[in-house]
């Protein structure tokens, strides 16, 4: 087969076979758009022969036949829409690719320049040059279009979120081209190092060093909106904002983070921060964290993890560590009956860690209860009601006392974002896991807790990926092909013991990535430098590094050819592997 990539989301071929659709079905591509009309020639499988056997493989079939020389505007919009509105990736084909890739060129030429769109398609063989000046006007008409819109401001990057990931991507996109225009959405006024309050709840950080006000760390050069987005309108290139503006893109970078459902577990919310009930999931609830730890001499304290997926899959065990940790130095462990109840099956995802952690549970006589999910609390009685499923899968409802309740709530993407086109069936960005694009809008690239990619949601994560998501907004605007990889890394410092860490570095399928040599820092051991690391080194590279653009140890791979699409690699499941 000649298949040619336009795109990580789009490909083109000249005629198909029958027997071509199972060997692109297993090359990963989800839909198939025939461009030629049937009985063009004698040869020609026509298009229902193609469409029974794209059904017969799981793959999605669409017929817009064109005519040579005769592409309509109703053509182009049919185009567009169909590329919005089907998984990718996609394969168009007509006799020679030539309608299929004109089609895609006129499409994208509403806000990417002829210049790129006729480099694109020459470098997979392609001249259409006859076809600058149409494109040509359609860009001219759609940047005119968005100047003349009611309250529309049009900027050439909007990025949806200020924090870790909005930041990071911001300042590699300038490092790369300091002229880009830039807008951030974002409303809150504070910004903060979430990794931190894992040691304000554990007395090493006061909560005061992982905040600082969103204007001393916004990039200069970006234009800072500072509300929320109400609306995604990704087939127009517009965001529509709280008070109603808009504002118009050609790239759209959506870091909006994920959603602590507080609300999930009846009878949570109104209980946090009294009654023995915290979560370091908070900055102003961490202290408690610490509090109660200092209180507590004897009793029952329960440490709860939900279900996947949620930020830093590590964070619960971390606070149960350094509260039995504390619990030791000062006598008072032995008095102190310990649970850690989570909704997974294993202690850990990534069974090459599992042996160090253990030896701390067994160390700290921690109970563990797996497949124990936290369905709603009595504060005031200070019971929590548990779901529990034995190994036969019968579930039961068991209800435990405690005298301090440590939860990690349910996590969930944000409802503007769950609500909008740019959502997967379960509410993330959809987007490809190795270089973040969405699947159906090439122009939008998504990066931190909000995508779908099957990686560990870790601060740790969003700097490897925002360099590679700046590399591939600058090529999208160029009309180049997406081509710096994210290889799913992301790294969680487990504290096991104040003074050492577990430090578990890992990407997709739960392959290590250790970013330092076995001599240096044994991942899979506790460690006294990892430790430094997580404590002196890591705020400061956050704040003076990652937010600054300097990509030290995570500069991006790059695919070094134009690939066929392939399946997306298996999620690190958190929850299952042991």
């Amino acid at each position: 087969m000649d298949i040619r990539q336009l795109t990580p989301l789009i490909s083109v071929s000249p005629q198909i076979t029958v027997e071509d659709v199972g060997v692109l079905a297993s090359k990963g591509f989800k839909t198939i758009f025939c461009n030629r009309p049937d009985n063009e020639s004698d040869d020609q499988v026509n298009a229902d022969a193609i469409r029974h056997a794209a059904e017969k493989n799981g793959l999605a079939f669409h017929y817009l036949p064109i005519t040579p020389g005769q592409i309509s505007d109703t053509d182009i919009s049919e185009f567009a829409e169909l590329m919005a509105g089907n998984r990718g990736p996609i394969l168009a084909y007509c006799r020679t690719g030539n309608r299929s890739s004109t089609l895609w060129a006129l499409a994208e030429s509403a806000h990417i320049t002829p210049e790129a769109l006729l480099e694109a398609t020459k470098a997979v063989g392609y001249d259409l040059s006859g076809q600058h000046e149409r494109m040509q006007q359609r860009f001219a008409e759609s940047k005119s279009e968005a100047t003349t819109s009611r309250s529309a401001k049009r900027h050439t990057v909007v990025i949806v979120g200020g924090g870790a990931g909005g930041q990071s991507v911001a300042s590699s996109l300038l490092k790369r081209q300091p002229d880009l225009d830039i807008a951030i959405v974002e409303p809150a006024s504070s910004h903060y190092y979430q990794p931190g309050w894992t040691l304000v709840g554990g007395g090493v950080f006061k909560r005061e060093q992982t905040q600082r006000a969103m204007k001393d760390v916004m990039p200069s050069k970006i234009a800072w909106y500072q509300t929320a987005v109400s609306e995604f309108n990704p087939k127009d290139q517009r965001i529509v904002l709280e008070n109603g503006d808009e504002l118009a893109y050609q790239s759209l970078v959506v870091a909006t983070g994920l959603k602590l459902d507080w609300d999930a577990i009846p009878g949570l919310r109104e209980t946090l921060g009294q009654n023995g009930v915290t979560s370091n999931y908070r900055f102003d609830l961490a202290p408690y964290t610490w509090k109660l730890v200092q209180s507590l001499r004897k009793g029952k304290a329960i440490f709860t993890q939900p279900p996947m997926p949620i930020k830093c899959a590590g964070a619960p065990q971390k606070a149960m560590y350094l509260s039995c940790d504390e619990w030791k130095r000062s006598g008072h462990l032995a008095q102190m009956d310990v649970e850690f109840c989570t909704s997974g099956a294993a202690l850990f995802g990534v069974a090459d860690y599992v042996p160090a952690l253990m030896e701390y549970v067994d160390d700290y006589g921690i109970q563990l209860q797996f497949k124990h999910t936290l369905k709603s609390v009595d504060g005031p009685n200070k019971k929590a009601i548990f779901s529990a499923i034995d190994e036969q899968g019968n579930e039961t409802e068991i209800t435990k006392s405690f005298d301090m309740l440590h939860v990690c709530p349910p996590q969930c993407a944000p409802d503007v974002i769950a609500k909008s086109p740019l959502a997967d069936a379960a509410g993330w960005v959809d987007v490809s896991p190795e270089t973040l694009q969405h699947k159906h809008f090439g122009n939008i690239y998504a990066v931190g807790d909000v995508s779908n990619a099957p990686n560990a949601k870790t601060a740790a994560a969003v700097r490897s990926q925002a360099p590679v998501v700046a590399e591939n907004v600058l090529a999208s605007l160029r009309g180049a092909p997406a081509m710096a990889l994210y290889e799913g890394y992301g790294s969680c410092p487990l504290t096991v013991e104040r003074g050492k860490i577990v430090l578990a570095e890992f990407g997709y399928g739960g392959k290590l990535q250790p970013t330092f040599p076995g001599w240096l820092v044994n991942g899979k051991r506790p460690s006294r430098l990892a430790w430094f690391l997580k404590e002196k080194l890591l705020p400061w590279l956050y704040w003076e590094g990652m937010l600054k653009g300097k990509e030290w140890l995570v500069a991006p791979k790059h695919l070094t050819h134009r690939p066929e699409p392939q399946s997306a690699p298996d999620a690190c499941n958190f929850e299952d592997k042991k």
